[in-house]
């Protein structure tokens, strides 16, 4: 189920205009997106998980809805930070660094997160970034001073439009490093000289390494052209990273660059911001331990893009239930009869509507700005009715309903998807005997059996709410409950 791109355009929110904005792509049907990467110098945490899961998202649903998408992510392995590491264990910078994008693919790939179409490194594009500079110093927007080149701010008069600052007001609140070299103190490098012990290559200027910024404008020009689609990155990017990219970016070209611009929010933990001293930092692989990487996804779509997030043990274990839910559902259906014996469908027309009208509940809340929180609220609202639905069913239900019911249950698996849900064929169980994990759930089998018996009369009494109350209460638990012609069976989800 892939809708056509040329339906009613996807809105963004563009961090440039402070508005959303219909995406019209410069390329008809081509989207042409480039995000943030990596320093490759530590373990990613749950806020690049964020970062990684959230453009994937975006990927999915774009290519969802009938867009080519060329993505590029890259990675930065050569920096201050990396160096630094590496000199404390006495390791080689550049074999730290590839350890660490090593590491990173294990934890994309446990998350289940699209591999890009480029993944450039920044010392793979060292030539281009001394030929933007090149072009800067041309201009006169860029000038040399103690052995580093430094880009001149005052010569961009737009600086600041990202971030919605006055230069002046950026250079009273910023910590700007004493630097008597730069002619102004919000001058940022482009390159730096070499020092002793540290990576270095030929350049007009003298040896040395290029600064942070000036990579991801040479590596997205590269693969993307002077000016596309989609930048994007986390809040904290917004400056000074993303601001110095327009000013050299469009400073070397005299075009816009990038045209919208994605900036997702924070992460905290437990109301507080992840920092190591505090001893709240999560590694993906930490979170990962305990939890499925599809509970990790629902957790973090179950809030907005552009909202903080706080990562917290009962937002985890909700998450797990919620999924769980959606398993159960998905499954229910898919062991339903193939063929069915009735002759009266038991699913009203109204019913029928509303279930095939999700499709379009879910692409109307995605089109607006990506909103998964509120997709995933009618994906909750379908598992429920569905639920339902398949409750009421006679034992020898009609064909109609079991063909709509089906085509729910795929629509669930392929808008589901779009979110790198429901990608299991079924929940994985985890071992254990049901007596000694009943007993850690404070029941017993007596108790489950008495609770499906209650359950059943509620039925019985087409006390639906009563019936869904029993349900739900087991299902909190982890224990799902199965109906089918020999009765209703449990199974434990978690």
């Amino acid at each position: 189920m892939t809708v056509s791109a040329q339906t009613a355009p996807i809105s963004i929110y563009n961090t440039l205009s402070r508005s959303k904005e219909p995406l019209v792509p410069l390329e008809a049907g081509h989207v042409k997106l480039y995000v943030c990467g990596i320093t490759s110098y530590d373990y990613c945490h749950i806020g690049h998980a964020r970062s990684a899961l959230v453009f994937d998202m975006v990927v999915r649903y774009l290519r969802h809805r009938g867009y080519k998408v060329t993505f590029i992510r890259n990675f930065t392995d050569i920096d201050d930070k990396i160096i630094d590491r590496a000199h404390k264990q006495q390791e080689d910078p550049a074999v730290l660094a590839q350890r660490f994008i090593d590491e990173f693919y294990v934890d994309m790939d446990a998350l289940g997160v699209l591999r890009p179409d480029q993944e450039p490194r920044a010392t793979g594009h060292v030539a281009e970034m001394i030929t933007l500079i090149q072009e800067l110093m041309a201009k006169d927007m860029a000038y040399t001073a103690g052995g580093d080149v430094y880009f001149r701010v005052e010569r961009f008069p737009e600086y600041g439009r990202l971030s919605g600052r006055s230069l002046d007001d950026m250079q009273a609140g910023a910590r700007v490093e004493v630097n008597t070299n730069k002619e102004h103190p919000m001058d940022f490098v482009l390159w730096k000289g070499a020092k002793p012990g540290e990576p270095q290559w030929e350049s007009p200027w003298g040896p040395g390494r290029p600064g942070w910024h000036i990579e991801c404008s040479a590596m997205s020009r590269k693969y993307l052209g002077d000016v596309f689609d989609i930048h994007g990155g986390g809040k904290d990017l917004v400056f000074p990273h993303h601001e110095n990219e327009i000013a050299q970016s469009c400073g070397a070209t005299g075009k816009d660059f990038a045209k919208m611009w994605m900036h997702h929010g924070f992460v905290t933990i437990r109301d507080e911001k992840m920092s190591k001293s505090l001893g709240n930092f999560l590694t993906i692989r930490e979170i990962l331990e305990k939890y499925h990487p599809e509970v990790l996804r629902l957790f973090i779509f179950s809030a907005h893009y552009r909202s903080p997030i706080d990562f917290n043990e009962h937002a985890l274990q909700d998450a797990q239930v919620g999924l769980e839910r959606m398993y159960s559902c998905v499954q229910r259906i898919e062991a339903l009869p193939k063929e069915g014996g009735g002759t009266q469908a038991s699913i009203t027309p109204k019913e029928a509507e509303h279930i095939t009208g999700l499709q379009k509940r879910f692409q109307d809340a995605m089109d607006n700005d990506f909103n998964t929180a509120q997709a995933i609220g009618y994906l909750f609202d379908a598992v429920k009715q569905l639920n339902q639905l398949v409750e009421r069913l006679p034992e020898q239900p009609a064909q109609s309903d079991l063909a709509l019911l089906y085509a729910a249950a795929t629509d669930l698996r392929i808008l589901g998807g779009v979110l790198g849900l429901l990608q299991m064929p079924v929940w994985e169980q985890e071992e254990g005997s049901a007596t000694e994990r009943l007993a850690e759930l404070g029941l017993t089998e007596e108790d489950v059996a008495a609770l499906i018996a209650k359950r059943a009369q509620a039925r019985v009494a087409k006390d639906w709410a009563a019936s869904d109350a029993i349900r739900d209460r087991l299902l909190a638990k982890g224990i799902a409950l199965k109906d089918g012609a020999k009765g209703t069976v449990w199974e434990f989800v978690h």
